[in-house]
């Protein structure tokens, strides 16, 4: 095992089992209607094994970088639900043209698979969002 990587057992993220982050990781990207392929980078481009065992429930073990990405995922998610009223529109966002994103959609740059791509999206909806907090 990579000394960059280490996977072990985790009780809990913040209360919440690894299944349940990810099966919660897997309504969010259900909502945002993205691809199976967007998922998988979204999670830090598993084994494609590894993420269909996830997808089907069948997750003990999780990496902290794993669980680092959920983690931004949900709180993208949440940050959305916040700015937006009309599920419509939040769960879009991603997908929609953005001025802040270079005229193109914050998925583009979350596709770019590294975990900074994440933390950079969620802060922008977090300074959005400041005003409300």
């Amino acid at each position: 095992m990579s000394a960059l990587v280490q996977t072990q057992p985790l009780p809990s993220f913040d209360g919440v089992s690894p299944r349940d982050a990810l099966r919660g990781a897997f309504l969010i990207f259900d909502a945002w209607k993205l691809s199976g392929e967007d998922a998988r980078l979204l999670l830090g481009a598993p084994p494609e094994r590894t993420f269909y065992a996830w997808k089907k429930g069948e997750a003990a073990r999780l990496s902290h970088d794993t669980l680092r990405r959920i983690g931004y995922i949900a709180g993208i998610f949440k940050a959305l639900q916040i700015l937006y009223t009309n599920q419509a529109l939040a769960d879009g966002w991603l997908t929609r043209p953005n001025r802040a994103f270079g005229d193109r959609p914050p998925l583009d740059r979350l596709r770019g698979g590294d975990v900074t791509d994440l933390a950079a999206v969620r802060a922008y909806l977090d300074a959005a969002r400041a005003p409300w907090s």
